[in-house]
């Protein structure tokens, strides 16, 4: 299948809420890594599509934000504004791993697009 899920992503209003619920309903290893903004909390799930939890920036409310793999973020991105989708996040680096922007479709539905460092 060409551009799959590759990576999950929670923001949400309660990090340690959301922790103890996730771990406590799944076999979920959680591992706290450095983030510029806070905490960010790893997710390793076994097999299957890995993510991570943080915060969510004010106003936005708790959601789960998939990562789809495309081989040019930019052109990605560029190619989704010109079907209706709206821009959130620009090419925006993960150093070391890649980079990703974040859109919603038309009908509001967001989703990041993910291009992996090769």
């Amino acid at each position: 299948m060409g551009n799959p899920f590759v990576y999950c992503e929670l923001y949400t209003s309660d990090l340690g809420k959301a922790k103890k619920f996730y771990s406590s309903l799944f076999d979920w290893k959680m591992k706290d890594v450095p983030f510029p903004t806070g905490s960010y909390t790893m997710l390793e799930v076994g097999e299957g599509t890995g993510g991570g939890m943080l915060t969510a920036p004010t106003g936005l409310p708790s959601q789960w934000l998939p990562y789809a793999s495309v081989a040019d973020v930019v052109a990605a991105t560029k190619k989704a504004e010109g079907l209706g989708a709206k821009v959130h996040k620009t090419k925006t680096e993960v150093p070391g791993f890649g980079w990703f922007s974040i859109i919603s479709d038309p009908t509001g539905a967001m989703i990041a697009l993910w291009e992996t460092k090769k």
